[in-house]
C-alpha cells in the first residue's frame, strides 16, 4: 500500500485552514477548529492530516477488495474535478443533481438509468423511425438524464463506500447513506455537521485549490489500489494455472498406475498356472507310487 504523502505545508497552501466566519460555525465542529483570526475560523491542520490519511487508507481497502466509491459534489467548484477524479480512477460520481432516493429507491432509478440507455441508443441510429420533432424532445429527455443519471449509468448496485464534498449542499445523500450504512468520507466545513460520517476531514470545502488537491490525493491512492487489483488477478490466474498442471500430472500418474496394474496381471496368472501345474504333476506322481505299490 503505497499513500500519498502530504505536509501540512501544502495543505497551509491550498487554503485548507480557511474555515468559515465565526457566526456561520456549527458547535459540533469545535473540537477541530484551532483558533479564529479575523472574524474567521482556523481549522486545526495536524487533525485534518491524521483524518486525511485514515481516509485513504479506507477507500484503499475499499477499492483493493473490489469494491465500488460513489463521488458526490453538485457545487460549481467541485464538479467537474469529481467527475474528472471518477472517470480516471474507473468510478462512479454524481455532479449536477442528486435526486431524492437515489441509493433508497434503486430500483425506481435503475428503471429511469435503462430508459437513458434505450434513448441514446435510439438516437444514435441512423433511421430513428421519428419526426425532428420527436428527435428533438428525446435529446432534451435524453441530455436531462445524462446530467442526473450519467455518472451512475454503469453502477449495478448500491455503492460500497460515499465521497462528499460540502456535507450542507449533499445532505440528502449523506441521510441515504446514513440509512444503508453506507460509510462516507466527507470534507467537512466548520459550518458542517459531522454526526453520522464515519470519516470525516476537517477542512475548505469551497476553495477550487483545496478541492483539487483533496481530489489527487484521492486519484492517487484509488490508482495504487487498482495495481493491488491487477496483482491480485495476476496471482489468482497462477494459483489456477498451477493447480490445473498439477491435475494433469495426477492424471498421468493414474494412466501410468492402470498401465502397470494391467501388466502385472497377467504375469500373476502364470505364475498361478504354473504352480496349478506343479501341484496337478505332484498329485499324479503320488497316485502313481501308491498304484505301483499296490500292484508289489
Amino acid at each position: 500500500m503505497k499513500l500519498p504523502s502530504v505536509t501540512i505545508k501544502q495543505l497551509l497552501e491550498a487554503g485548507v485552514h480557511l474555515g468559515h466566519k465565526t457566526f456561520r460555525w456549527n458547535p459540533k465542529m469545535s473540537k477541530f477548529i484551532f483558533d479564529s483570526k479575523n472574524s474567521i475560523h482556523i481549522i486545526d491542520l495536524v487533525q485534518t492530516l491524521e483524518m486525511i490519511n485514515i481516509a485513504l487508507v479506507e477507500m484503499h481497502k475499499c477499492v483493493s477488495s473490489g469494491g465500488q466509491i460513489l463521488f458526490v459534489s453538485t457545487k460549481k467548484q467541485a464538479s467537474d474535478t469529481i467527475a474528472n477524479l471518477a472517470k480516471d480512477t474507473s468510478q462512479f460520481y454524481v455532479n449536477h443533481r442528486w435526486l431524492g432516493g437515489m441509493l433508497t429507491n434503486w430500483k425506481t432509478i435503475s428503471n429511469s438509468i435503462k430508459r437513458y440507455k434505450k434513448l441514446t441508443a435510439d438516437l444514435k441510429k441512423e433511421n430513428t423511425g421519428f419526426t425532428k420533432k420527436e428527435n428533438l424532445k428525446m435529446g432534451l429527455q435524453r441530455d436531462k438524464l445524462e446530467r442526473s443519471l450519467g455518472g451512475i449509468a454503469e453502477m449495478k448496485k448500491i455503492p460500497d463506500m460515499i465521497f462528499v464534498v460540502d456535507t450542507n449542499v449533499e445532505e440528502l445523500a449523506v441521510k441515504e447513506s446514513i440509512r444503508l450504512n453506507i460509510p462516507i468520507v466527507a470534507i467537512v466545513d466548520t459550518n458542517s455537521d459531522p454526526t453520522g460520517i464515519n470519516f470525516p476531514i476537517p477542512g475548505n470545502d469551497d476553495a477550487r485549490r483545496a478541492i483539487n488537491l483533496y481530489c489527487e490525493l484521492v486519484k492517487q491512492t484509488l490508482l495504487d489500489a487498482k495495481k493491488n487489483i491487477a496483482k491480485a488477478n495476476d496471482d489468482n490466474i497462477k494459483i489456477e494455472n498451477k493447480k490445473e498442471e498439477i491435475k494433469i500430472e495426477t492424471k498421468e500418474v493414474k494412466k501410468d498406475q492402470k498401465k502397470d496394474t494391467k501388466k502385472d496381471k497377467p504375469k500373476k496368472e502364470k505364475t498361478k498356472i504354473k504352480t496349478v501345474e506343479k501341484i496337478t504333476k505332484s498329485i499324479l506322481s503320488k497316485v502313481k507310487s501308491l498304484a505301483s505299490k499296490k500292484t508289489n
